[in-house]
This record gives structure tokens, sequence and C-alpha cells, in this order.
């Protein structure tokens, strides 16, 4: 069994979010009790990883600060005898996992930052997980499925892995995945053909599949990374390099299973909001009678 390190890239300024996003890292916003980041962490360690790298910027010291330790907190709640809250604070780094940051300098693309954390990674296969795709961990259990899964296929294979979801509708903003054969059932597995980010004419592939941002990437992709020019919207795209190492072997799309969340689009954040909100444990069922309500008026 290979371990793997895992790459956030948090370095984005969170455009699509604004104006929330002008001074809070989009990371950082909550989906109910917990930053959106929080949710992504819990997923790669119930995944069985370890090590996490967040490429971040200079505007992003909130998203580092909440993976630290705060002392002055933890002897306040303990003082208070707040034993609930103490645990929850303490829990936001796991026991045994470690959470590096690395800084990208520039904002030259998902590409850039991936690169930005080789030296951290060495020339070694790892996982890339975007900061604001929210897999629903009621929906599939994530010590089975999607990225756990990727990793399983990934060691008994060796071949690169990309989440990827039925998008029936435009897509012009996502990464666009042609496959060999369909990917008509959850779980299902087939070799990438064709990987365009942001396609002008997305009409024009026979696909209504995308990546969810999950991969878990070979070391081919290190050179491929290093050779790939600005693309789409004159960034270094991750996507260009997986499609060129697709040319050279295989590189394999899981479809998802279950549901997930763009976040880092205001329509995505809310159904995400609600759906977490609904099944709070403590509020959820005061939250609902609130909707319900409101949707009454």
């Amino acid at each position: 069994m290979t371990n793997l390190k895992a790459v956030i890239p948090v370095a984005g300024l969170g455009m699509h979010m604004l104006p929330a996003t002008k001074a809070i890292p989009k990371e950082m916003l909550p989906i109910v009790d917990k930053p959106m980041i929080q949710y992504i962490v819990d997923e790669i360690v119930a995944a069985g990883i370890k090590e996490i790298l967040l490429v971040t910027h200079a505007s992003k010291n909130a998203v580092e600060n909440h993976f630290d330790t705060s002392y002055e907190l933890e002897s306040l709640l303990e003082l208070r005898v707040k034993r609930q809250l103490l645990a929850e604070v303490q829990s936001i780094c796991p026991p045994g996992v470690t959470i590096m940051n690395v800084r990208q300098g520039e904002p030259l693309g998902l590409g850039h930052s991936i690169l930005c954390a080789r030296p951290a990674i060495g020339d070694n296969p790892f996982v890339v997980v975007l900061p604001d795709v929210v897999i629903d961990d009621a929906s599939a259990d994530p010590l089975r499925y999607n990225l756990a899964a990727m990793i399983a296929r990934f060691n008994e294979t060796g071949r690169s892995q990309v989440l990827a979801k039925r998008m029936p509708g435009d897509l012009s903003e996502y990464s666009v995945i042609q496959t060999k054969e369909p990917l008509d059932r959850e779980g299902k597995v087939s070799r990438i053909v064709e990987f365009i980010e942001k396609p002008d004419q997305p009409q024009t592939l026979d696909s209504d599949i995308m990546a969810v941002g999950r991969y878990v990437l070979s070391a081919d992709i290190w050179p491929e990374l290093e050779r790939t020019q600005p693309g789409a919207w004159g960034r270094i795209q991750l996507t260009d390099a997986i499609a060129e190492l697709a040319k050279k072997q295989s590189v394999d799309a899981m479809l998802m299973t279950g549901v997930s969340y763009d976040c880092g689009k205001k329509m995505g954040y809310m159904q995400a909001f609600v759906k977490y909100g609904l099944r709070n444990l403590k509020e959820g069922a005061k939250f609902r009678k609130g909707i319900e309500k409101l949707l009454s008026e």
C-alpha cells in the first residue's frame, strides 16, 4: 500500500463568492458549525491519509490558524468545563495527522499550485482534493467510496484516478471528461480519452461527465506539469497535464458515489448549508420548522 500525501490548493481568491470572500477565505465559510475546509480534511483523513499539505496565499492565514493549536481557547473551554466543545476543537486536526503549509506566491493556476507542493511531496504519487467541492458524507461512506475507493484502485493498478460525475447542461465552466466506455453506474471506472478544462464549445464533446475535484496521481504527472503551458484563463491547468498523461498511459475516471456540492459557487454553497443544517443533531428539527414556515408565507 502506498503512503500518499494529500494536497489541498487553498490559494484561490474565491471570486464566485464575493463580496463574502473579500476578507474571509472561501474555505473558511461555514457550513452550519464547521468551515468548508474542515469537511475536506475529514474526508481525506477518512480515506486513510495522514499527511496533508495546504498550498496557501498570504491572505489565507485564517485557514492556517484553523488547523493550528489554540492553547488559550482550549484552556478557557477546559476552565469552563465545556468538554464537548473542547473535544470538537481538539479534533480539528486528529491525532496522528500532520497538516503543513506552503505558499503559492503568484496566482498562476491550479497546476502551478500543485508544483509548489513538489518539494514536500518529492517524486512520489499523491492526492489532490479541491477545497470547494464537498461530498455529502451521509450519501456515501467516506471510509469506502470516492476518494477511499480511488486510492484502493490506484494501489491495485498504479494508474492515476480522477473522480467524475454526470452534469447535464452547460459544462463550459467545468473540466469535461470523455471516457472509453460509458460511466453508467456509481463507482464504475473507465479510461479517459479526452479531458478538457472549461471548453469553449462543450457541445462538441459527446459527454456529460465532469471532474469532481478528487485526483490520485502517479509520479508521472510531475514532468507533465513541468511542461504544461498556460491554458484556460491564462493559467497553468492541472487538467491539461492529466490530459497529456492520458495520451501516454491509462488514466481512469471513476463515477462518484453519492452527492456533491460545488460550494465555490453560491447555489452549491446554499444547497450544502441547507442539507447539513437539516441534518444537524442539535438544531436540525428547529431549522426544518423555520424553513417550512418561511416557505408557507
